[in-house]
């Protein structure tokens, strides 16, 4: 079974996560699975279908198994689910979004187990009253986590919850090293972009609820303001085709590039000058907290915890959801006036780097793991869990 098994010290965490990415929610499961403390908690992950997560928990050295599940109710993914938690002696499962949620509290339950249930975002599970039913039965029986205050008000509103049984854990991400000039200078060769060229990017799958198509419709009077301006759309999904089709015909194809997915997202950010999140819903935007980690001005839409990582008119600008213009005079204010743009990334570099760090959300996490188990938490967690963790 491997030294871990042999001391009681250690206990396996298995994360079982619904989706496989790429996205905020399974990076962040990448992030605290990779960052417990190796000698109190071991990690394990357990996935629904194949993707980029596995990919990732690999190149981390992260044992990784995908149990397929095939409809509502999968009794032969609970029998497999409950033979790996006794195979690897798991001591808890921390699962995140809908699926994994319910199916892990539910085989928790059976193999008695505790469980911490992460919820990511507003989903549509709240919109069926057996969702609804379902959610409120987790939150009884596991420790029920939001990743942030809005999030949280959501579900306690939505399925009936006890809001002293949700918690909030921000999510975090690691420090962001500076990209040499060479890097930046050889992508935007490579993107045929020249120096004197405005670089605008978003980052984000292609889907409706992202909001691509207002920043398409703001694109024309950013040009007229700020001829000089490109703008780079980073990530795939299904709206691509619809999204290429809108710039076509609103005559910007030339100014809008379409770059699929990229594992270069820090060199891009590195070289823009404007990071813009048209979302129509968040739970904590991942990519946001990049951009301010590079130091780089954000706009993006008053929805979910946007509001919680971005203060606006000090680390970025907020504008209302499908607003096209409000999206436009944002990006304009910006783009016009660089030592303001300066000014939001430097502010938003400092509240990302003291805020929202991976080692204080994976600290958050371990100390929710400690209570769960009954164990002790160190004198380091205490002072990291506050009020926003202690729900």
């Amino acid at each position: 079974m491997g030294a871990h098994a042999r001391d009681p010290g250690v206990r396996t965490v298995l994360h079982l996560s619904s989706s496989s990415g790429p996205g905020g929610a399974e990076t962040v499961v990448a992030s605290v699975a990779s960052g417990l403390d190796g000698s109190r908690y071991r990690s394990l992950v357990c996935l629904f279908r194949d993707g980029w997560l596995r990919h990732r928990c690999e190149q981390l050295g992260l044992e990784t198994h995908i149990i397929p599940i095939n409809r509502m109710l999968d009794f032969a993914w609970l029998q497999q689910f409950h033979r790996l938690l006794g195979d690897r002696r798991v001591s808890l499962i921390h699962a995140h979004e809908f699926g994994a949620n319910t199916y892990g509290t539910l085989a928790g339950r059976l193999a008695r187990v505790p469980v911490v249930a992460t919820v990511h975002g507003r989903s549509y599970y709240a919109d069926r009253g057996h969702r609804r039913l379902a959610y409120r039965a987790v939150s009884r029986a596991a420790a029920m986590v939001a990743v942030s205050e809005e999030i949280k008000r959501f579900v306690v509103e939505r399925t009936g919850a006890s809001a002293r049984r949700v918690r909030v854990v921000y999510n975090g991400i690691g420090t962001a090293g500076s990209v040499p000039q060479e890097i930046r200078a050889n992508l935007r060769a490579d993107l045929g972009i020249s120096d004197k060229e405005r670089v605008v990017v978003a980052v984000g799958s292609l889907y409706g609820v992202k909001g691509h198509q207002y920043l398409l419709e703001a694109v024309p009077s950013v040009l007229r303001a700020c001829p000089s301006a490109v703008f780079l759309i980073a990530g795939r999904g299904e709206r691509e085709a619809a999204l290429r089709a809108q710039a076509r015909s609103l005559g910007i194809d030339a100014r809008v590039r379409f770059l699929g997915f990229r594992q270069d997202v820090p060199a891009l950010l590195a070289t823009c000058d404007v990071f813009v999140q048209p979302s129509l819903a968040e739970g904590l935007s991942i990519a946001i907290l990049e951009a301010m980690a590079a130091a780089r001005p954000v706009v993006t839409t008053r929805v979910g915890g946007n509001p919680e990582l971005v203060v606006d008119g000090e680390t970025g600008l907020l504008v209302e959801a499908a607003d096209a213009k409000g999206l436009a005079s944002a990006m304009i204010r910006v783009l016009r006036d660089p030592a303001e743009a300066r000014r939001l990334g430097e502010n938003g570099l400092s509240r990302a780097s003291t805020r929202f760090t991976a080692a204080a959300m994976v600290r958050a996490y371990e100390a929710i793991y400690d209570a769960a188990l009954q164990l002790p938490s160190w004198p380091s967690q205490r002072s990291v869990v506050v009020d926003r963790v202690a729900g």
